[in-house]
């Protein structure tokens, strides 16, 4: 009986691997609705900060998907669990097939709604808007799927669908090729999520050769990191969109897109990082960017006297504000192009904001309202125990040495180990937001003794500098090297290491490497 069950369940999940196929492609092309996604997205709307970070901290950009991926598998699951309490129901015979698929089909819509639902009512984040009614329609496809795909296969492979014993059952070698067959549908249904995700990045091709890593400053916009709660960013079209601006101002705004682009513009080179980012990470890029100047737009639209915040809201459900002096400084703009290129979708088109010294979570994307409020306030984040205001650490990495992560947007190795005998070139580089960067040391021998590096100028004050060190080692064995940096205002770069919640990472880098 326990064999029986199992074949059970595994037409159970081969079914349910079509319907989710079915529902993945409606998101895709159509907008549907996909309930890996929305159990995905309440659960980040409802899990504390420091549960996000250390997860952050253990699986880097890999923990939103992750879990997203876990959705599937117990999606996967539910259908399984639903072949079995249908088949305790219903008898099977080759009449009336259409008549079971159909009842299947609604069994499943009943669950499948009522799950959306609820995943719904908790998010406070959703890359489309869905209605109820429109959820409803959407998920009736899928479930047809399933219920036609389920009376289908145990059709074939089982003849009674209410007393179920391993000897009514087709020859083992047919359950085998059954269970295979559930198992390929549900590895299937993962990867074409992830790959049409574009969750295989595309990365910079590799080269020891120190001047890529300088031609690297300014990170491609395919290789640039994106940390944001969407499984799939939202899809929008700037014939439609528009940008409210309003609270507390004199005249309240709504531009569209060519009204954006048509105002004054501003280019500058920023370096976004995200408050997750743990010391060495690779959770940051450089990118030139170009937009309007916030402070133009709250000025014509007349900032009332009382105001003391921005608000920031997104397409997305996103939210996030920043106080009203840092809106009005030249720096902050509101970015539509990335590197010379429209924005792309997945870092923010049509429209995101750029806050110099602040964190990346603080610098939304997909903005579409705006407004003034009188008093502080606590956005996404913030609501989930991150700091308000979270101003950039001071950070220095070596990027070409101890298999660093950030290597990548360099396009460069990161090897642990090196030939004794040429002299090695340490690079690496070095950030404090808006605070710049006057001096990099580094250490060879564990932090005994220090000696200054090769600072190139960077593109802005704002942009990560990038450091080299020439080095010479006297013998083969083991060294610890480390890096710190000093701000433009003097400050030395805190040794104390810290997590990165609430405020974001602390502490000199370290790194071992093996002279051979």
């Amino acid at each position: 009986m326990a064999s029986a069950s199992r074949r059970v369940f595994g037409l159970g999940v081969a079914a349910g691997a079509l319907a989710l196929v079915a529902a993945y492609l409606l998101r895709l092309f159509a907008g549907g609705s996909f309930l890996p996604e929305l159990a995905s997205q309440a659960f980040f709307s409802v899990v504390p900060g420091q549960i996000e970070s250390n997860a952050v901290d253990t699986l880097g950009s890999l923990a939103k998907y992750t879990t997203y991926t876990v959705a599937i598998a117990v999606n996967l699951a539910l259908y399984g669990l639903l072949s079995l309490f249908f088949l305790r129901i219903v008898e099977t015979d080759r009449s009336r097939s259409s008549v079971k698929a159909l009842v299947a089909a609604g069994i499943s819509y009943a669950i499948t709604l009522v799950l959306s639902s609820l995943f719904l009512s908790i998010t406070q984040i959703n890359s489309q808007p869905i209605s109820l009614p429109t959820l409803a329609f959407e998920l009736i496809f899928p479930q047809l799927v399933f219920g036609f795909a389920l009376v289908s296969l145990e059709t074939r492979y089982l003849p009674t669908m209410r007393e179920i014993v391993p000897s009514d059952l087709k020859p083992v070698d047919s359950g085998r090729r059954l269970l295979i067959a559930a198992g390929a549908g549900a590895v299937a249904v993962a990867l074409l999520a992830l790959y049409g995700l574009g969750f295989l990045e595309q990365t910079n091709a590799r080269s020891s050769d120190p001047s890529n890593f300088f031609a690297n400053e300014v990170t491609s916009n395919d290789n640039f990191y994106r940390v944001d709660i969407n499984i799939f960013p939202p899809s929008i079209q700037s014939s439609s969109w528009s940008l409210k601006v309003g609270g507390l101002v004199d005249t309240p705004l709504t531009l569209s897109y060519d009204d954006i682009t048509a105002l004054p513009s501003a280019e500058q080179y920023n370096t976004l990082e995200c408050v997750s980012n743990v010391v060495g990470g690779d959770l940051m890029s450089n990118a030139q960017w170009k937009g309007v100047r916030l402070k133009d737009l709250l000025s014509s639209a007349g900032v009332n006297s009382s105001a003391t915040y921005v608000v920031f809201k997104c397409a997305d459900g996103y939210d996030v504000g920043i106080p009203l002096s840092k809106a009005m400084e030249d720096g902050t703009i509101l970015a539509y192009q990335m590197n010379g290129a429209p924005l792309p979708q997945v870092h923010g088109y049509p429209l995101r904001a750029l806050v110099p010294g602040y964190y990346g979570m603080m610098n939304p994307k997909w903005i579409t309202e705006i407004s003034l409020a009188d008093q502080t306030y606590e956005g996404f984040w913030q609501r989930q125990g991150w700091i308000n205001e979270a101003q950039y650490e001071t950070e220095s990495t070596i990027v070409n040495l101890g298999d660093d992560a950030l290597s990548d947007k360099f396009g460069i190795y990161s090897p642990t180990s090196v030939a004794f005998g040429a002299p090695i070139t340490i690079l690496g580089v070095a950030f404090a937001g808006e605070r710049g960067i006057s001096k990099v040391e580094v250490s060879t021998d564990n932090g005994s003794t220090w000696s200054s590096a090769s600072l190139v100028a960077p593109p802005s004050v704002n942009s990560w500098v990038l450091w080299s060190f020439d080095w010479s080692p006297s013998a083969r064995g083991s060294y610890t090297l480390s890096v710190r940096a000093t701000d433009g205002e003097g400050n030395l770069q805190t040794q104390s290491a810290a997590a990165p919640f609430p405020g974001g990472a602390s502490g000199w880098q370290s790194v071992a490497v093996s002279i051979n």
